[in-house]
């Protein structure tokens, strides 16, 4: 173990490998400690589903769930490229929205749709009603509570709460859709649960609007996105472990980061590993753990505690992912993916078998199937028994697909600990952002408070260079640069600019 390092970076997912890449371009050692037995945090992969099936042994590989990677993570996939490790990625084709009431099911293709409008942004959801499929799901009282739902999102427009830092206080989803209708507000709180689990009454309204002005509303191609071609540890996060390690970076996993001791050089950094007290001595740290285990690791520290304990950091949510095998594919094919909203207890699906290389070979040669959905609460849901679970899933699927019913071969449930983050936009006494109170130490992560408008991966790509940046500026080396993101269709900033200055007015008037 290295007693010295300029710098300790702590975590190993997208974000501080990010960090610690960067670092290492620029002929830095860093130190990646790394508490899970894997590199990858939420994209890590699991451990591997063994299934026999139709004479033969077959493995899979598993993860946290599968993760999109969308038009505008133009960072990410840039630091891929650079490394010659950006993966031939598959091309979502379509997303179904599937409501439930009891045995009637109805389903629309809305992906697709939105991405592809004749409508120009922001008015592109418009282009949905003239989907036959998409008007076979709404009612009149869903029709005329558009002009409610239009309103909302050229609100959205008028401010920018990553940009402004607005925090929104105390206004949830629930508040920001008042005035839909039930079946409108399951319909976008199903888009955004993919982002931000929860329920409308408890997603914070500025994650919310972070989320949609990020993804769709400021243009349509936004909207388009591409899967892995298999689990992400498997097809990005051993890549970016191994060219750190050529680069002269060093991983070690299974170190709990225990204890932070702030030095007159730095800082004296401590963790547990397989029993085993270790530390090591480093000039700068950068934390790119999940807010709750930054939150918890400075409360715990003498000399970070009294900071700390004013801290207000994004929420981490429990979620479960369930996969199913099947000895035959949905008939007829329909979209890869999809929400699920309505009496359904899945939130999302993903049909393995059309989007990740080993289930596709599988499916090919067999004739079967396989999905992945994610059941992202309510808490009381989540913890409910396993077998419990399963079941609930089981009948989710064979009332969305009734052709598979007494075709299901295999079942596996995993649950994810409490890292999925519940985005929100805190104000900057109370929210870290890649530049702490702290000297010499730094953040980022997919919570990071930062005024760009990145989210998720991309967000903790973003936020993983700029604490990179930050370490590279103290010590007198170069910075690396960031990449714009398009800017919004011309209709769509034309609307921006003029709700913005509607709501300047208005304050002023106040």
């Amino acid at each position: 173990m290295p007693d010295t390092s300029r710098v300790i970076v702590v975590g190993a997912g997208i974000a501080g490998l990010t960090a610690a890449l960067h670092l290492a371009e620029r002929g830095l050692r860093p130190l990646v400690l790394e508490a899970d037995e894997r590199c990858g945090g939420r994209l890590k992969g699991g451990p591997q589903v063994v299934l026999n099936h139709a004479g033969q042994t077959w493995r899979f590989g598993t993860e946290h769930g599968v993760h999109g990677i969308w038009s505008p993570y133009r960072n990410l996939q840039a630091m891929w490229a650079r490394h010659g490790i950006r993966p031939v990625l598959v091309p979502a084709r379509g997303e179904e929205w599937v409501l439930g009431a009891g045995r009637i099911i109805r389903r629309a293709e809305v992906g697709r749709a939105i991405r592809e409008s004749w409508v120009p942004a922001p008015f592109h959801y418009l282009g949905l009603f003239a989907r036959p499929r998409f008007l076979a799901m709404v009612t009149l009282p869903d029709i005329f509570a558009m002009a409610a739902v239009l309103a909302t999102l050229l609100a959205a427009l008028s401010i920018d709460p990553l940009a402004e830092e607005q925090p929104l206080a105390g206004m949830t989803l629930k508040d920001f859709c008042r005035g839909w209708t039930p079946t409108l507000v399951a319909f976008f709180a199903g888009l955004a649960r993919n982002a931000l689990p929860d329920n409308p009454r408890d997603m914070p309204a500025s994650g919310f609007v972070a989320f949609l002005r990020f993804y769709t509303l400021l243009r349509r191609d936004a909207w388009a996105f591409s899967y892995l071609p298999t689990n992400g540890g498997a097809s990005v996060i051993e890549p970016m472990a191994s060219v750190l390690s050529a680069q002269g970076g060093q991983v070690i996993t299974r170190a709990c980061v225990m204890q932070l001791d702030h030095q007159p050089n730095g800082w004296r950094v401590t963790w547990q590993q397989n029993g085993e007290s270790h530390s090591a001595q480093a000039e700068h740290v950068i934390l790119a753990m999940d807010a709750p285990s930054v939150e918890a690791l400075l409360r715990a520290n003498p000399d970070t505690s009294e900071v700390a304990a004013r801290l207000r950091l994004p929420a981490g949510r429990r979620t479960a992912t369930v996969r199913l095998w099947f000895d035959r594919a949905p008939r007829p094919p329909r979209s890869e993916a999809g929400i699920l909203t309505g009496d359904f207890t899945l939130h999302n699906f993903f049909w393995l078998s059309r989007i990740y290389d080993e289930y596709i070979r599988w499916s090919r040669s067999t004739g079967g199937s396989a999905l992945e959905a994610h059941i992202y609460g309510p808490p009381q849901l989540i913890a409910e028994p396993d077998a419990s679970l399963l079941a609930r899933a089981i009948v989710d699927v064979n009332r969305a697909w009734p052709g598979l019913k007494r075709h299901l071969i295999h079942s596996v449930l995993a649950r994810n600990d409490a890292t999925h983050t519940l985005f929100q936009v805190g104000l900057p006494d109370e929210h870290l952002g890649v530049v702490t109170p702290w000297p010499r130490l730094f953040c980022c992560g997919d919570w990071v408070r930062d005024r760009s408008p990145a989210m998720f991966l991309e967000r903790a790509c973003v936020t993983g260079v700029k604490a990179a940046n930050a370490v590279l500026t103290e010590l007198g080396l170069e910075a690396w640069p960031l990449l714009p993101y398009p800017q919004p269709e011309p209709l769509a900033r034309q609307f921006e600019l003029s709700m913005y200055q509607i709501r300047k007015s208005m304050r002023w008037l106040r």
